[in-house]
């Protein structure tokens, strides 16, 4: 493998698997998928019925996936502003308007990254609406 450098944060929700929050490859920095799951695995914008109905907020994922995107990019010294690529995962598309309407705040057509969202049929977990996916140019 080329020099790497893996960004884990020991502050933010740890992996499920082997990998890290984020590589860095040059000045390249690959941030794996991030959720709204906070350090002690609860979601944030999740709340469960007594009778186990889910109702999941997107905005105020987006909101908790942003801010988990913006603390896994500072520990690279990058901001959003240095993101090129999104990938956001919606698991349903009724929801990519509220979607947007968060996103929109953070970011503008003229300086933010370039973008796909895509429905998928499932996250790894069923509290979770969204889950976005980055690349940052460091420098």
């Amino acid at each position: 493998m080329s020099d790497t450098t893996p960004i884990i944060l020991s502050d933010r929700a740890g992996a499920l698997a082997n990998y890290p929050h984020a590589r860095q490859v040059g000045d390249l920095l690959f941030v794996s998928g991030i959720s709204c799951r906070q350090p002690d695995n609860s979601h944030v914008g999740v709340t469960v019925a007594d009778d186990g109905t889910i109702t999941r907020d997107v905005a105020t994922q987006t909101r908790a996936v942003i801010d988990n995107l913006q603390a896994i990019l500072a520990a690279a010294d990058a901001t959003l502003k240095d993101v090129v690529d999104l990938t956001v995962f919606l698991i349903d598309m009724a929801d990519y308007d509220r979607f947007n309407g968060v996103y929109n705040e953070f970011f503008d057509a003229q300086t933010g990254p370039a973008r796909t969202t895509v429905a998928v049929a499932q996250l790894p977990h069923p509290n979770l609406a969204i889950e976005v996916k980055a690349i940052a140019h460091l420098g």
